[in-house]
């Protein structure tokens, strides 16, 4: 588990960004290796892709620096969408932070010969990463770029439409599924069987959207933490609680679809199937994310969808 600490001044300072273009590159490959196996099996036009690519030939030096899982180094994140802009960013990464990236690699591939150059601050390495930075984006990512680029402003927009309607609180609680923001802390699943927690020390977070994957962190002394999440893409919904499931979990997912009709504690837990405690509980994590609403009648309440919780559930029910 992670376990991110907020002060008060770092929930001032949240900042949300679009995709970066090397982020996504390394992540990309990390999806390649994990093969007809992977989590884009979930996704078709993440199976297209991978029937397409050729993550192992193309990468070069990439394929070297993202391992199938685990730590992926801090110098691969830019925050930027341009590759060019990026791949020179990293190629111009100070030689003690390329040796200290590298040095947390497992497995044998940090010990051969491109990835010990370029620890070592090699010009000629340094030249081989930016160039096959951007082959391999050029060859493998740019086709499908304009639909990344896409969906993280898709994605942007709803995280700001909950931060409008929710404040903080809602934009932190429906971050990802299964994240559980108690505040001041936000609990993220996490490889591993330690706890890690990061005191944010009033530096703020930046928020980044990926189509590939998430979570991951790279910390910056002096800077804002930067938190890579999975986009809430909305690739093929079944119902509104299918599609949502990713965002939000299954169960809350379930009881936001219920309350296309608006509905008292008691009833929704019956239409969910859940306890009364659960279904007060889920209700008061979507009151506080601004995507239902809850008003008292006599000794009940009687929970509503609100207008973004309805355009959450596919945007007609927005419009009735």
């Amino acid at each position: 588990m992670m376990r991110l600490h907020f002060t008060e001044a770092d929930l001032r300072k949240i900042t949300l960004k679009g995709p970066d273009a090397l982020e996504e590159a390394a992540f990309s490959v990390r999806c390649g290796r994990a093969g007809p196996t992977g989590p884009h099996r979930r996704r078709p036009e993440l199976a297209r892709w991978h029937r397409r690519s050729r993550s192992a030939t193309e990468a070069g030096i990439l394929f070297d620096l993202v391992p199938q899982d685990g730590f992926l180094p801090d110098f691969l994140v830019q925050l930027t969408d341009d590759i060019d802009i990026g791949a020179a960013r990293a190629a111009q990464t100070p030689s003690e932070q390329l040796a200290s990236d590298i040095a947390q690699l497992r497995g044998t591939a940090r010990n051969g010969r491109r990835l010990r150059e370029l620890a070592e601050g090699a010009s000629k390495a340094r030249e081989e990463l930016a160039k096959d930075l951007r082959r391999y984006f050029r060859s493998s990512l740019a086709d499908l770029w304009p639909r990344v680029r896409a969906g993280a402003g898709a994605d942007r927009a709803l995280r700001s439409e909950a931060l409008l309607r929710g404040g903080v609180d809602g934009l932190l609680a429906t971050l990802g599924t299964c994240w559980r923001w108690e505040p001041p802390v936000l609990h993220i699943p996490w490889p591993g069987p330690a706890t890690v927690d990061v005191p944010l020390c009033g530096q703020g977070l930046v928020l980044v959207p990926s189509y590939f994957g998430g979570p991951a962190l790279m910390y910056r002394p002096g800077e804002p933490t930067v938190l890579i999440y999975p986009m809430h893409t909305g690739d093929s919904p079944g119902d509104g609680s299918d599609a949502l499931g990713p965002l939000l979990g299954r169960t809350r997912a379930a009881v936001l679809a219920s309350l296309q009709y608006p509905a008292t504690t008691t009833a929704l837990a019956d239409r969910v199937g859940v306890s009364l405690p659960s279904a007060s509980q889920h209700t008061a994590v979507l009151r506080n994310a601004g995507l239902i609403t809850t008003t008292r009648t006599g000794g009940a309440v009687l929970h509503a969808l609100s207008p973004l919780g309805a355009r959450l559930l596919g945007g007609d029910t927005a419009g009735r």
